[in-house]
């Protein structure tokens, strides 16, 4: 689960970084495209301290998919306003891709501490 939060994590700081590189090619940076990258460092962090750190991964697993869900939570409550118009601004393709990855990462999470639980159930 570690190297997913890290590889979940690139994504957002990817989608951030792309997001204000394109504010800086229009003429138009802003640092709230940035968001995306902040909730992919957490993301990154978290995943390569529970990586490292055998004793506190299931504490850290667990941070990341809270970060992760925040970071859907946030996400949609500011895209599914905007999915009735007929334009999608760059902003608008970045939350709707912050979201997924986020969405994604706590939908595999979920699914890894189910199997998790089952498997310690059944020893």
């Amino acid at each position: 689960m570690p190297a997913t939060a890290i590889i979940c994590g690139i994504l957002l700081v990817l989608i951030g970084a792309v997001g204000y590189a394109h504010g800086m090619s229009t003429g138009h940076p802003s640092p709230t495209a940035l968001i995306p990258a902040i909730f992919g460092l957490a993301l990154v962090i978290l995943g390569l301290v529970a990586r490292s750190k055998e004793f506190v991964r299931k504490h850290l697993m667990h941070a990341a998919v809270v970060v992760a869900l925040l970071g859907f939570i946030a996400t949609a409550v500011r895209v599914v306003p905007r999915l009735g118009d007929a334009t999608f601004s760059a902003a608008v393709i970045a939350q709707i891709s912050m979201a997924i990855v986020c969405l994604l990462f706590v939908v595999l999470a979920v699914r890894s501490f189910a199997a998790a639980r089952r498997n310690r159930t059944t020893e």
